[in-house]
């Protein structure tokens, strides 16, 4: 316990520094549209570059971060990181359509009073269009203050913000925040997505949810295919994007 307890306080210093000393880098991960591999955009997924345990994942210290708050300026950084890239891919490259970028916001930067102007004020700063933008919440995020987080979509939404409910059916799955709140977008979660070739009821599972998505006018991303068989059968049934390393690993 003593020696879990100083690991934490390490990480937890490091992590103060690690954004003075520019220690984090974003990575994305493609995404395409299944129809015809089309690219259409990437998932913007932070790494740490640790000056003593070298390439650290997001699940090895975004826990850390979230329960002492350093996970808002990270998650502004990430923003901010994010939004310089679409510009840049958008200068140097005449895509059709455009590429866009989505990026994970956790609970506590949702939360921040000032967040949607911050959000506003990045893409007025660098000069893009809303719908370049996705931004991606869990559904313990919706369900903690309903009323609140609607606010904050329905600003945003105006804007052109787009809005995605990330690992779908993993949370609350409270249908109900589905009728009322402005999303664009069901991700599916990865856990799903892995069982379809050997579980009946996952494979049901993620039919259900992209007909649901369809008769509601959402689209549907599917995340974690990692065989052709998977991309077959999630483009059987109607989804409408994928990701994962069948088509590419997050890469700087």
């Amino acid at each position: 316990m003593r020696n879990e307890a100083v690991e934490r306080m390490n990480m937890e210093r490091s992590l103060k520094k690690a954004l003075e000393r520019d220690e984090f880098e974003v990575y994305y991960q493609p995404k395409v549209r299944l129809s015809d591999d089309q690219l259409i955009g990437f998932e913007a997924l932070v790494r740490w570059n640790h000056p003593e345990r070298g390439l650290m994942l997001p699940g090895q210290f975004l826990t850390i971060a979230e329960e002492t708050g350093l996970i808002v300026p990270v998650g502004y950084w990430i923003l901010r990181e994010s939004c310089r890239t679409i510009k840049a891919w958008r200068t140097e490259f005449d895509w059709h359509p455009p590429l866009e970028v989505s990026v994970n916001v956790s609970m506590k930067q949702f939360r921040e009073p000032d967040f949607s102007d911050r959000v506003i004020a990045m893409l007025d700063e660098f000069e893009i269009e809303p719908g370049a933008l996705n931004l991606e919440i869990t559904e313990s995020v919706l369900m903690d203050d309903v009323s609140a987080t609607l606010r904050v979509l329905e600003r945003m939404k105006v804007c052109g913000v787009g809005f995605k409910i990330d690992d779908f059916g993993t949370g609350y799955s409270s249908l109900s925040y589905l009728q009322n709140l402005p999303f664009d977008t069901l991700k599916i979660d990865r856990s799903f997505v892995a069982a379809m070739d050997r579980d009946p009821a996952s494979a049901s599972i993620v039919e259900a949810v992209v007909s649901l998505a369809r008769n509601m006018g959402l689209h549907i991303v599917a995340e974690g295919i990692e065989t052709p068989e998977q991309a077959n059968r999630l483009r059987g049934v109607g989804c409408d994007y994928g990701q994962g390393y069948l088509y590419a690993k997050p890469m700087s």
